[in-house]
């Protein structure tokens, strides 16, 4: 054998060496990571001095491996508040922590935060975003609400429209409406064979356990309405000219398949809770106890997350701005 090739095979040796340290670094770390967005989705064991918090959003919290019934949750449930005013100063405070939060969120850079909402029709996707997120900069939040997909979009695999608006680091992303259309109404509609929907359980997993060992926290919750408040919101509608834009008579032809709607969503539920990416199903027929459980839902997530502000320039004690 000549020296060049015994330094050839030297070298590959080398390198297969590398690859199986990397490979060993690799399995050592993600566990690390997946740990920590175990902690952080967690919140109020960090976070809270005396837990529960009040309002007791961790009951909402749907732990891996639960089997979940939709049908044993209160949608009505709203804790020890009885009206809009009971909430009014709470909801206040806690929307001012998610502003402060995400303002060192945005200054530090590392870190991001994903929040899925999903609903029935009238379940307050679009309430809940203007009720949270009041005050909080747009500069450092995005919401992207997604319709049905496009030519372009249906040419890619089905996570693909979606991880295009995933939030970049700094950045809070709130999905209105999400990849979990892919296993709700493509499975209610029958566009897809159950072999196809069903196997994307588990590619939903692998792309939110992707996005933690990036930094991204994943928080998703289901606004839980009931029939009965969801005709109530319907009929409101008719009744006021100014919110006829809102009314889609799709939504009716969509009421027809409501039991098969909850089926689909407690599948998706129950296989896609992680521990890294939890469900929360939060009683909503009571917009403002829904507003104020993911407020403070979120305000705890982000203080436990505990972005910083970087490092101040060195020196600034001794600058003397000019006249």
């Amino acid at each position: 054998m000549s020296k060049k090739s015994k330094r050839s095979d030297k070298s590959a040796i080398s390198g297969q060496m590398a690859a199986k340290t990397d490979a060993k670094k690799t399995k050592k770390e993600a566990p690390k990571a997946t740990e920590h967005a175990a902690i952080v989705t967690a919140p109020e064991t960090v976070v809270v001095p005396e837990p529960p918090p009040d309002p007791d959003y961790p009951r909402y919290r749907v732990e891996a491996g639960k089997n979940l019934k939709l049908a044993e949750i209160n949608p009505n449930e709203s804790e020890h508040y009885q009206s809009k005013a009971d909430v009014k100063e709470e909801l206040e405070k806690q929307r001012q922590r998610i502003s402060s939060l995400q303002e060192r969120l945005y200054a530090e850079r590392r870190q991001s935060l994903l929040i899925v909402l999903q609903a029935m029709d009238t379940g307050g996707k679009d309430g809940t975003i203007r009720g949270v997120f009041q005050g909080v900069n747009p500069q450092g939040c995005q919401v992207s609400s997604f319709k049905a997909p496009s030519t372009e979009e249906l040419e890619h695999d089905f996570l693909w429209r979606y991880h295009n608006k995933a939030p970049q680091r700094g950045i809070i992303s709130i999905f209105n409406r999400s990849h979990y259309e892919d296993v709700l109404i493509v499975r209610v509609k029958q566009m897809i064979s159950e072999d196809i929907w069903r196997y994307r359980y588990h590619a939903i997993n692998e792309f939110e356990h992707m996005l933690t060992l990036n930094n991204t926290t994943v928080l998703k919750f289901f606004l839980y309405i009931s029939k009965d408040e969801q005709k109530r919101r319907l009929e409101s509608r008719l009744k006021d000219p100014s919110k006829h834009w809102k009314f889609s008579s799709n939504d009716l032809k969509e009421r027809v398949f409501w039991d098969q709607y909850h089926v689909a969503f407690e599948d998706a539920i129950n296989n896609c809770s992680t521990e890294y990416a939890p469900w929360y199903v939060v009683p909503a027929n009571k917009k403002w106890y829904r507003n104020l459980v993911i407020a403070r839902t979120i305000a705890d997530t982000l203080e436990a997350m505990n972005p910083q502000y970087p490092a101040a320039e060195a020196g600034l004690e001794n600058i003397v701005v000019p006249d």
